[in-house]
Order: structure tokens, then sequence, then C-alpha cells
């Protein structure tokens, strides 16, 4: 069989990112191949989501825009994320193209994907609004916005109001619905209802498919993990996380959020993971300078993190992880894309080496890179997701391609203990240069 070439560009030294010294010896820590196989193939069909996020510095010196940032934009700094470096001029030029695009009465969403493409400017309210228009909750049309969030952010306070209500209230609420608004409560008697105004349904001890209760103690799981992941969602972030009324607010938000996706969605429910794709959007929405779509972001929110779950909630569907929408296939997708543009690279990785796609990709995949990078860089990475007409799905598995690609030397250079390592804790990057190498992939694909 002849070997596919490798495109001379791939072989170029822009393509491979230097590793820094540090993590070179944490690469060479005796660990036995044997072993590492055993951790590998134990590996459950479940993202890993307590680790938290490699360190933010920059291998090469990245734009102003892809520097670390001070998570906790509301206390301090400047810019829309509260980071202190300047704009550059680029920036500027970006900030203004994005602009006069949204101050549009009706927006050229093809220009607007276009310039989402090789990320947003980091400027107050550009990324909130540009989002909400990608993901369809804005239309293109200036005039109807208002109407549409009134619309929707009503829809999500009945949600609330049905779905998260404890059965105690919606059972006195059914009570005074009946007439016994003038129910006396004597004072041995207060919050008590008497035994022949109770239904069975409305028994706490009731095990009827028609019962609040028993539905709400079945919910008492799905809540509990929740609030689990919810807490740990993004420690090193005061937004997400510590004891200032705002982190709680903002996590109250999150958990209800997550809460009502579950119940209106059965099938499906929660799923660890999901926590970690609301909260980029949650905190872009929250971040929001206008005070009314601060205010409201936790309903816009929701119905942003529905339109993107969408495109994946398939691969949160243990049923369908075999089947042609599920992770599975997407996994395969991602190593017949590697195989195409660089055959030599898929060979070493399956074939001479071993390593399963599924043993690094599925947490890629699974959770839209968000573990992978830092916060701050994956924003800049969801504005090419999101950014995408034929669905974030395509732009993310170049981007897992592009990932590869752009360590290739080293992976090319390693046995299955190395690329295992290197590949479960991705080295940081410049995002502009690998959202680059992702749409250079993609219009080879084209040609």
């Amino acid at each position: 069989m002849v070997r596919k070439k490798v495109p001379e560009w791939l072989n170029s030294t822009m393509w491979s990112t230097p590793p820094p010294s540090s993590y070179d010896d944490g690469l060479l820590r005796h660990s036995p191949v044997t072993k590492m196989k055993e951790e590998a193939e134990s590996i459950s069909v479940a993202p890993r989501l307590n680790s938290a996020p490699p360190p933010s510095s920059n291998t090469s010196v990245p734009s102003p825009s892809h520097r670390p940032r001070n998570g906790n934009s509301i206390s301090g700094g400047s810019g829309e994320y509260g980071h202190s470096v300047g704009p550059s001029a680029e920036d500027f030029s970006r900030q203004a193209h994005v602009s006069a695009e949204l101050s549009k009465k009706v927006i050229n969403m093809k220009e607007l994907r276009s310039l989402a493409l090789q990320s947003l400017p980091d400027s107050p309210g550009i990324r909130s609004t540009v989002w909400k228009l990608l993901l369809g909750y804005l239309p293109p049309e200036r005039s109807l916005w208002s109407t549409e969030l009134k619309q929707k952010r009503s829809q999500y306070k009945h949600y609330k109001d049905e779905l998260l209500t404890s059965p105690s209230e919606i059972t006195w609420k059914m009570v005074r619905s009946k007439g016994f608004d003038n129910y006396d409560l004597k004072s041995e008697s207060r919050c008590m209802l008497a035994r022949s105004r109770i239904t069975d349904e409305d028994h706490p001890l009731s095990l009827g498919k028609a019962s609040i209760w028993n539905t709400y103690f079945q919910d008492t799981e799905t809540i509990e993990q929740i609030d689990r992941d919810v807490k740990r969602t993004h420690p090193d972030i005061p937004f997400f996380s510590g004891e200032s009324s705002f982190a709680r607010s903002n996590q109250e938000s999150m958990k209800n959020i997550l809460l009502v996706f579950a119940k209106l969605n059965q099938g499906i429910r929660y799923v660890q993971g999901m926590n970690e794709i609301l909260a980029p959007i949650f905190y872009v929405f929250r971040n929001d300078p206008d005070e009314d779509s601060s205010s409201h972001a936790e309903a816009d929110a929701f119905f942003c993190f529905v339109e993107l779950l969408s495109g994946f909630r398939d691969f949160y569907c243990q049923q369908l992880d075999n089947s042609v929408v599920g992770i599975r296939s997407a996994i395969t997708r991602l190593s017949q894309l590697v195989r195409k543009h660089d055959e030599e690279l898929w060979r070493h990785l399956e074939i001479t080496t071993k390593v399963n796609p599924q043993f690094y990709a599925f947490r890629w995949i699974t959770l839209l890179l968000t573990q992978e990078f830092s916060f701050f860089d994956s924003l800049h990475i969801w504005d090419a997701l999101l950014s995408d007409p034929e669905g974030p799905l395509e732009s993310l598995l170049g981007i897992c391609c592009a990932m590869l690609v752009l360590v290739r030397r080293r992976l090319i250079a390693g046995d299955f203990t190395s690329n295992m390592k290197l590949l479960q804790h991705y080295p940081t990057t410049n995002i502009s240069h690998l959202l680059y190498v992702a749409n250079k992939l993609r219009s080879k694909m084209l040609v």
C-alpha cells in the first residue's frame, strides 16, 4: 500500500509548539507502559470533571486578547473580563467591525459569523450579544429583540414556577384553589392541613405517578448531583466559587438552569459535564454591562444552553453511544479526519502506539474543549464553534484535529505513555494560531 504523503506545510516548524522544560520533566516520570495501558483501557465513558484547567501561560507570546485574564470580572480590572492588558490595534479594528455589524437594523449573519470565526474582541457586551445571535436566541432584525426577549424570559419564569416550586407550596395553592381560602389556622395546627383536605396525589408518602411528592423525591438524586457539580465548577475563578453572595447567586442560577433542563428533558435529564457546558454561556451573559441583560442572564443562558446542547444531546445518552449519532461515531469521524490530513500521524497513534482516540477525544468532544484550555481561552474557541453555520460539531472536530497537528512532532517521537500524557494534559498554545490551523485544515477538505 502506498503511504499517503504528508503535506509539506504540516512539517513546518511553525505548526509545532515547543514544549516547556517543566512539561518534559512531567513526561519523563517513570510509569510502566503496561500500567498506563491498563489505566487507559479502564477509562469510563464519563467526562473527567474534577480536573483543573491547565495553566494559562502560553508557550509563545500571544496577542493581548489571548493572555490570561482575571476571572473576577465584577471586582475590578478593565475590559469585559477584568484583565488589565491594553487592547491592540487589531483588537480595536475587530471591535469596530463587529460593533458596526451589530448596529445595523438587520444584521448580516453571514458577515457576523465570518467576524466571529477567528474569535471576538473582549469588549464589553459584544460577545454576549453575538452569542445570542449565533445561537438563534435573538433574530437578525433588531426591531424584534425586545418582543422576543420579553416572551422568552416570561416563558422561563413560567418553567421555574411550574417545575421548581416545592410540593408543600403546590399543595397550599391547590387547597386555596379549591375554596379553602378562609381555612382557620389554629395555633396548634398552623401550617398544617387537615387529612381530609389532602388527596392521595398530594400526600408525601404517595407512590402514585401523579404524586407531586413522589416526583419530588425522585428528583432528589438529580438535585444533589447538580449541586455537587456546580459547586466544583471552575473553583479557581471567584465568579463561580467562593463565599461571596455574588458567587452563591451565580451558583443558584446555574443550578436552576440545569434542574429545569433536566425536568423538561426526561430522556437524558442531567448528565455530569453539562455544568461545564453551561458555565461559559452564563459567565458571558452575566458579565454583560447592560444591566437589563445581566439581570436576565439566567433566562437567556437557559435557552442558549438548550440550543447549544441540542446538537450534542445524543452524546449524553448512553443508549446511543454506538449509534450513528452517538459519541463513538463522532470520535470515529475525528480519527478519519486525522488520517485524511496526516496518515503518518494517524498510523503512529492508532497502529504503532495503540493510542485509542477514545482515551483523549471523549472529553475533548463532550465538554467542548472547556477542560483542555484556560477558561478564558475557551471563550475564544467557542466564538469559532458557534460561528459555524453547519453547527458546532464540525468546527469542534476540526479544532481537535488541529490540536493533534500542532503537537505532531512530539507525538511521532513519543510512545504510548508519553502520548497519553500529552493528549490528556494538552499544552497551552496560542488560540489564534490554533484556530488558524483548524481553518486551514478545513479549507483543504473543500478543495
